[in-house]
């Protein structure tokens, strides 16, 4: 670690190998509080290369409690959180109705940290068990079509990077990490970023490393989803293909919402208006954002052909019940819900 610092402090960049290496050793407890500081906001000042981000990657799956399945097919919606909007959990709905609809989920998320409600917290709010051994959580994938992956749990390694994390205070490379090292070994997501700028360094790097298709997505108006308010940024991995574009809700003939319709200040009101969209009684703006990253979801399971079908589709599945239904199937009984 002393090596690389010296390296990194002298303007040089790590090859993919001494990352790798580098990242081990913090997933093994093998370097200081201080030395990770250091590293971390030495990064942060400079920016991360490709062939850093992939061999970091690298070593944090290696270290990771995999889950035992096999499947290209496997979509997650996981971002790099941390966009402090105060949004509901826009992506957890997301992968819900993307189950319903026949893809298979592996959900990778936490609890709040800087969030007002967190993956973990709101699928509980909505009695969906989070905190499943691998085990449990392949039983379920097979069973249901979805399951959600509660980071610690999988990374405990990461435990030796949480004094550094904390004490720094500011987002480092473990928020673009965390998307990227999906348990269930993920080659298609949706993952939004909170700066658009990392788009196609994530995306050369994810094609490293076997990604098979992948849309990196920033709102303009400070999301990292696929906003409604206005434009979003987006960076495309597709069959080796990185390339950028810039959508719109009116694209897809839907409204331009308000971005206070969609925010909220509690774990329960984010469960509230996640069941909304999905009885059908939310408001116009949460069941748009909804539906708008469900149709990516589908374009990146390869369900449709583009993001106009994937619309259309969503919103026949939300308006026929189908998503619903699937919800009322895979969660406890009402009593034990959180929400009104």
């Amino acid at each position: 670690m002393r090596e690389a610092l010296s390296q990194i402090v002298n303007g040089h960049s790590m090859k993919e190998d001494e990352a790798y290496a580098a990242m081990n050793q913090i997933m093994n407890g093998e370097t200081s509080t201080g030395q990770l500081m250091s590293l971390l906001s030495v990064m942060r000042y400079r920016g991360e290369t490709v062939e850093e981000l992939t061999g970091f990657v690298r070593a944090m799956r290696e270290n990771m409690t995999r889950l035992d399945v096999e499947d290209d097919s496997i979509v997650d919606t996981c971002g790099t959180g941390g966009d402090g909007s105060s949004t509901f959990n826009i992506s957890t709905a997301v992968s819900i109705v993307l189950a319903s609809m026949g893809v298979k989920v592996a959900k990778h998320g936490n609890r709040k940290v800087s969030s007002k409600s967190g993956s973990a917290d709101v699928l509980e709010a909505l009695g969906i068990p989070v905190e499943s051994t691998p085990e449990q959580g392949t039983k379920a994938l097979k069973e249901n079509g979805m399951t959600f992956m509660f980071a610690p749990l999988y990374h405990q390694a990461m435990k030796h990077a949480v004094p550094a994390r904390q004490e720094l205070g500011f987002r480092t490379v473990f928020n673009l990490l965390g998307p990227m090292s999906n348990p269930a070994n993920a080659k298609r997501q949706l993952i939004g970023i909170y700066d658009t700028s990392f788009g196609e360094k994530m995306a050369e790097s994810l094609h490293k490393l076997g990604s098979k298709h992948v849309l990196l997505a920033t709102g303009r108006d400070g999301l990292d989803e696929i906003t409604i308010t206005g434009a979003t940024d987006l960076v495309e991995l597709k069959d080796g293909r990185i390339h950028r574009f810039v959508i719109r809700p009116e694209d897809f003939g839907l409204e331009t919402g308000v971005l206070e319709d969609i925010q909220i200040t509690t774990t329960q009101e984010s469960a509230s208006m996640i069941y909304g969209v999905f009885a059908g009684t939310a408001n116009e703006s949460a069941v748009n954002i909804v539906t708008l990253n469900a149709a990516a979801g589908l374009y990146v399971a390869g369900k449709v052909e583009n993001l106009r079908e994937g619309v259309g589709k969503v919103q026949k599945a939300l308006q026929t019940g189908g998503v619903l239904k699937y919800f009322e199937s895979i969660a406890e009984t009402k009593e034990n819900r959180q929400y009104a």
